[in-house]
């Protein structure tokens, strides 16, 4: 029996006392996916189709009220249209397995091919001047756009689902140090929705004498050999994926081998930079002297950038104001009403470069709760004892509860960004006294704005540990992009109407 039968015999049995690796092996990528891909295509025509007719009824009004020649010329010109635009989310991959599912790069393609055909349009109708008629176009663009987000959000909500029952799976195969193989594997195993599935690992310098397993999050996941075994583990484990991480042990020629026999077995491979919370356009291939160089570009706090920003907060800021009034009006009365005190609570908070504000919210505690705190550290709940967090604290009112469940007391945070102190979307902001606890790495939080909601409000609020809440906040900072606050933005609405992690 080789060594790879005999780790896979140990596997198999459960030496960990849990069941054995192949329960864990899902349906293979390619049969999911192919289904996924092809019911995304069907659907991305009807909603096109039906964009361009919507359009065109509106446009040119009902069939018997135009002449044959024109109706011949308008249903011509939507058949072609309709035919352009579904050839254009092809073009731009917009069913890419690489994008679909998870992230924002699939939103981004969508919207990238939309309005590049579009402007395709206006530049030929221009150069030949060919009179289309403008609001035929400017009622199919942003019909067609919002129906294609709106379906892609619609199928991405079906995979979450799915995924959370062990469906939709990419099964991978982990190659790396112990260290780095395990760090992986617990951030696949904490993210279910991601789709992947450890079948296996590969650790360098693992002989059939060691642990046939390792038991990570809870699942046993089998060790299936060293880095020289990974097509052999392959083979075993029915893996789509092979994931490397930690490269020194493999070194240029063992790479590029392992390139070459997957290959030929048509098994994907991904490569983790090793660079932790960096992401998307920040990391930039390039080849210098005959080597693939990752080039990671400093991310954008200025000029366009913070421009752009600003004048995003500014008008969502303004506009959400002038919608919510009322309720800001029905708030202030229940707060004044029901305990004593002012209607709104300043609290001095840490904004850009360490530079204090008053944070505006409804206040929700007692008159004099900042008073109190001293006498109530002992009963924190937060891990990390930098957070102050209580999920019964006895200063908050009736009337407080139900705005905190909601984040209704956090409302009046939209004239802070009118102020320009805060942000749309930022980090959470930090109290003084959180701030003088910071080292150099979480101080990098300061560099942007705070913001009303942010990584941290979609990802579980107040059950977050202190770590977790530093880690989605610099993340945020490092890889800041318009679509990504939009995306926030939108799950913020969801996490507020669930009211989770709000005490």
């Amino acid at each position: 029996m080789t060594a790879l039968e005999t780790t896979l015999e140990k596997s198999a049995t459960g030496r960990s006392g849990r069941s054995g690796w192949r329960n864990r092996r899902p349906t293979s990528r390619r049969v999911w996916e192919q289904q996924y891909v092809d019911r995304l295509r069907y659907s991305d025509v009807v909603v096109v189709i039906a964009a361009v007719a919507v359009a065109q009824y509106i446009r040119f009004g009902e069939v018997t009220a135009i002449s044959s020649d024109s109706l011949i010329g308008h249903f011509g010109m939507s058949i072609a249209l309709a035919s352009i635009w579904i050839g254009f989310l092809s073009i731009f991959r917009t069913r890419s397995p690489r994008v679909i599912g998870t992230g924002a790069e699939e939103y981004r393609r969508i919207v990238s091919a939309t309005f590049r055909l579009f402007g395709v349009i206006a530049i030929v109708s221009l150069l030949v001047r060919v009179d289309i008629a403008r609001l035929y176009l400017a009622i199919a663009l942003p019909v067609g756009l919002i129906g294609l987000l709106l379906n892609r959000w619609l199928w991405r909500r079906s995979v979450t689902h799915k995924r959370s029952k062990g469906l939709y799976q990419t099964s991978v195969l982990i190659v790396g140090s112990r260290a780095a193989a395990v760090s992986m594997a617990k951030q696949f195993e904490r993210a279910p929705e991601a789709g992947y599935t450890v079948v296996g690992l590969c650790l360098p310098g693992y002989s059939a004498e060691d642990e046939a397993a390792l038991t990570i999050e809870g699942s046993a996941i089998p060790i299936l050999g060293d880095e020289a075994s990974v097509v052999d583990a392959i083979e075993a484990s029915g893996a789509d994926t092979v994931a490397v991480t930690a490269t020194e042990h493999l070194g240029n020629s063992g790479i590029r081998k392992m390139i070459w026999d997957l290959e030929k077995k048509n098994v994907d491979l991904v490569v983790a930079p090793g660079v932790v919370d960096v992401a998307g356009p920040r990391l930039v291939m390039r080849p210098v002297a005959g080597f693939p160089l990752i080039h990671v570009e400093k991310p954008q706090y200025n000029g366009a950038t913070r421009f752009s920003k600003t004048a995003f907060d500014m008008a969502f800021a303004a506009s959400v104001l002038i919608l919510i009034a009322p309720v800001l009006l029905v708030l202030a009365i229940l707060v004044k009403a029901t305990s004593r005190g002012p209607v709104f609570y300043k609290s001095e908070r840490m904004g850009i470069d360490a530079k204090p504000f008053p944070m505006i919210k409804f206040r929700s505690m007692v008159q004099d709760a900042d008073k109190r705190v001293d006498a109530l550290l002992a009963q924190n709940e937060s891990a990390g004892g930098v957070l102050f967090k209580m999920r019964d604290d006895p200063r908050i009112t009736k009337v407080g509860r139900v705005m905190r469940k909601f984040s209704l007391d956090e409302l009046p945070q939209f004239i802070n960004v009118l102020r320009r102190e805060m942000s749309v979307v930022g980090p959470r902001p930090p109290l003084r006294r959180e701030v003088e606890t910071y080292d150099g790495d979480v101080r990098r939080r300061l560099l942007v704005k705070p913001g009303i909601t942010g990584l941290w409000q979609v990802s579980g609020r107040s059950d977050l540990s202190w770590e977790e809440t530093v880690r989605l906040d610099l993340s945020y900072v490092e890889n800041w992009s318009m679509v990504g606050d939009i995306l926030i933005i939108a799950k913020t609405v969801k996490a507020v109407a669930g009211s989770d992690g709000a005490y």
